[in-house]
């Protein structure tokens, strides 16, 4: 067992508060920060807190021992997922990730053309897909997913212009995915001139619904939100598009390739495949491939699947089809102070988000603090973990997937 020190990423659309205040560090911080990783990837891999060791060299070193031996050779000898902890203060760019066989097409492609992997315009760094599951600290606001064409239909129809009528008709023609292909791709390319005509009058639309207290407040509310942090952007129309999700804490929703998304507002604690590839949509000032963007969506449609995770004793597990890694929840309500044996043979990341805790083995014990975070490789264990006081506390558990040899059922 390690204590890591994990980098703070300073996106522009993170909270000068939620991170620092997490770390225990001055509030504010002089800059946005976005998010916390805690992981083995390249760009900015945890450290060891009493060495300093990189993660990455750590693994390097011995992967047998610190993965497993099935897993060193199932991944090539890397840790296969990422874990972070996400503050949203502004929305995240409109975007969607790859499949396996897309990551490794479009890796080797860039590497072909000579594109350096930090470009702006690099689109994939990494050869690997990037499916990822959030699942919500606080109240988490996100566009997940295309929405039920049907149920678009009505909410277009209910903030209609004369501009927009011919879109409407568009997708009521055709109320399925081929439809919203076809929408969608219609919107994302509209020349300039075209958005800027058609916007403001939607705009105004909105507004007009949420003073008639209409069917779509939330809705429409995002849309303005959106317009006004982006003027004449493709993505606020694209935004009409998908579901619109409030995620109370403990809840999660898994994002596997071509899913369309952005994150809207929220602090979460977000698991994903140790992959940094993002195809841009809109809703940002950074690189956008509308071409590559299309070509790895999935414009299947309907309502995103919300899970608070399966109990497995004390954990709560939100299990995916993503053999990268599985994400768990472990908590302790006030006076509640009973071990939890952790899964064993397997790598793990535990983070402390609420409270904090004790990670005890036969010789050794850590004491984890809120914002604190520990490696744990194969052959640690058996492990148990408890609260270190009794006012209550809460982990999130990253390890690898279920469909890993070495997965077990505790």
């Amino acid at each position: 067992m390690e204590l890591l020190r994990n980098a703070v990423r300073p996106y522009a659309w993170g909270s000068r508060t939620t991170i620092a205040e997490l770390l225990g560090q001055p509030v504010p911080a002089p800059h946005p920060e976005a998010e916390l990783w805690m992981g083995a990837h390249p760009g900015d891999p945890s450290h060891l807190a009493g060495s300093d060791e990189s993660l990455i060299k750590h693994i390097e070193a011995d992967p047998e021992a610190e993965l497993g031996a099935d897993n060193a050779a199932r991944w090539g000898n890397r840790l296969p997922f990422l874990l972070k902890i996400l503050a949203v203060e502004e929305p995240l760019s409109l975007q969607a990730h790859p499949s396996a066989e897309q990551a490794a097409e479009g890796y080797q492609r860039e590497e072909t053309l000579g594109i350096a992997r930090d470009a702006g315009e690099r689109n994939y760094p990494d050869p690997t897909a990037k499916p990822e599951l959030i699942c919500a600290l606080t109240d988490f606001y996100a566009l997940a997913g295309f929405r039920d064409p049907h149920r678009t239909v009505q909410l277009l129809d209910a903030v209609r212009t004369p501009a927009l009528s011919p879109y409407i008709d568009l997708l009521a023609d055709q109320p399925d995915s081929d439809g919203l292909r076809a929408l969608f791709t219609t919107w994302i390319t509209l020349p300039q001139t075209s958005l800027e005509a058609l916007l403001p009058d939607l705009l105004d639309a909105c507004v007009a619904h949420i003073k008639d207290r209409g069917e779509f407040l939330p809705e429409c509310r995002t849309v303005l939100e959106l317009g006004e942090r982006y003027p004449g952007d493709a993505g606020v129309l694209a935004a009409l598009l998908l579901n619109l999700l409030v995620l109370k804490p403990g809840e999660a929703i898994y994002l596997p390739a071509g899913n369309l998304h952005a994150y809207l507002h929220g602090t979460g604690v977000e698991i994903l495949a140790n992959s940094d590839n993002i195809l841009r949509g809109g809703l940002t000032p950074k690189h956008v491939d509308v071409p590559e963007l299309l070509r790895v969506l999935d414009f299947g449609c309907g309502d995103m699947p919300v899970t608070s995770g399966d109990a497995d004793g004390r954990r709560f597990v939100y299990r995916t089809p993503a053999p990268e890694f599985e994400l768990s929840r472990v908590e302790w309500a006030e006076g509640d102070t009973a071990p939890v044996p952790l899964p064993s043979a397997r790598p793990q990341i535990l983070v402390c988000t609420a409270g904090s805790v004790t990670v005890a083995g036969t010789s050794a014990k850590v004491e984890v603090g809120r914002g604190r975070s520990i490696w744990v490789s194969a052959t640690d264990g058996p492990l148990t973990v408890c609260p270190s006081g009794s006012d209550g506390a809460q982990v999130f558990l990253a390890t690898v997937g279920a469909e890993s040899p070495l997965h077990d059922t505790l």
